[in-house]
């Protein structure tokens, strides 16, 4: 005392200071600032009363005091590897992740001890009892549907602590070494198989195809060949009507003494018969001149047998001026080879 007399400080002003030292610690007894995400939960004199909510909040000096703070954003639970035995006998390893929420600060502080430990042990115990009730194969094929059982029991147990149980990941099942090489060898097997099998259906499918590709030229071939028939019989049957219009042209001819239309249709066949003859491909003909006189001589012989063979067609005064008129018919000397 003596010292603050000699620094200036009487008892008054030590007074002062006592006092606004007192109403600090009060004010800070008495406010309290909740963060964003959290609550606090409230105890007087050891017993539960209310929870304070983010923001600005007063609470009784020396009689309330805070008892927990609870983070009320969702929060990750790291679930260990554990040994599972599944139903057909496999044994593999198994991890995971467990994703909760706190929405009752009050039930999870004061329901349940240790919180996270709680909810591990719930999960893990859940973890084995649903992998151990399925096969080996549904498991590494159906982690979803492992996943959401598991949701379902872990959420309805941890109901009454205030909590909700958001999400439950499996991340790894492994199983032994043995049985993966196994699982390999048998994947190895399958895909040789279905490799196999695509090459057996390649090479039906292009036999098939190869098969339908001649069918169809076969088919093609036939159709050529049938309309290639078809055009030849059309162009023989109009040949033919062609010749049977020229007999009968020639028929009517001898039947009205036209003689000149007579010689043209006899030196046209005897030109065509010569031609023929000059290309036959196993023949060396050689034709000697022919005396125009001689092959008319010849053409009006043929003509006056015409006219006898036909007595009827030829009119009376035709065939005596076809006789005085023509000179005797000659035969045309052979050609020599």
């Amino acid at each position: 005392m003596d010292g603050l007399a000699q620094l200036g400080f009487g008892p008054g002003s030590i007074l002062v200071v006592v006092v606004v030292v007192a109403v600090l610690f009060v004010l800070a007894s008495t406010v309290k600032i909740v963060p964003q995400g959290y609550n606090y939960t409230v105890e007087n004199f050891g017993r539960y009363v209310r929870t304070l909510t983010p923001g600005l909040n007063i609470i009784m000096p020396f009689v309330e005091r805070i008892g927990h703070k609870m983070n009320m954003m969702e929060q990750v639970l790291d679930v260990p590897t554990q040994e599972v035995i599944t139903r057909d006998n496999a044994s593999v390893a198994a991890d995971g992740v467990a994703f909760y929420q706190i929405l009752d600060a009050s039930s999870a502080a004061y329901e349940v001890s240790n919180l996270q430990y709680a909810i591990l042990n719930l999960v893990m115990t859940n973890l084995r009892s649903v992998m151990g009730s399925m096969d080996l194969d549904d498991l590494l094929s159906n982690r979803d549907t492992i996943s959401e059982r598991i949701l379902r029991v872990v959420d309805q147990a941890a109901h009454g602590w205030g909590i909700k149980i958001t999400r439950i990941e499996i991340k790894d099942i492994n199983p032994p070494k043995n049985l993966v090489d196994s699982m390999a060898r048998q994947m190895m097997a399958e895909r040789e198989k279905r490799a196999e099998i695509l090459e057996a259906e390649g090479a039906r499918n292009a036999k098939i195809l190869r098969a339908e590709g001649e069918k169809q030229a076969q088919i093609l071939e036939a159709e050529g060949k049938r309309e290639a028939a078809y055009r030849e019989a059309e162009a023989r049957e109009r040949l033919a009507e062609a010749e049977a219009k020229a007999t009968r042209m020639v028929s009517e001819a001898i039947a009205a003494g036209d003689v000149q239309a007579i010689n043209y249709f006899v030196a046209q066949r005897y030109t065509e018969a010569l031609a023929k003859i000059a290309s036959a491909p196993n023949q060396r003909v050689v034709f000697m001149p022919l005396e125009a006189s001689s092959l008319i001589g010849s053409i009006g012989g043929i003509a006056e047998l015409a006219r006898a063979s036909f007595p009827d067609a030829a009119p009376a005064s035709a065939v005596p001026q076809a006789s005085t008129r023509r000179p005797p018919a000659t035969v045309p000397p052979r050609a020599g080879a």
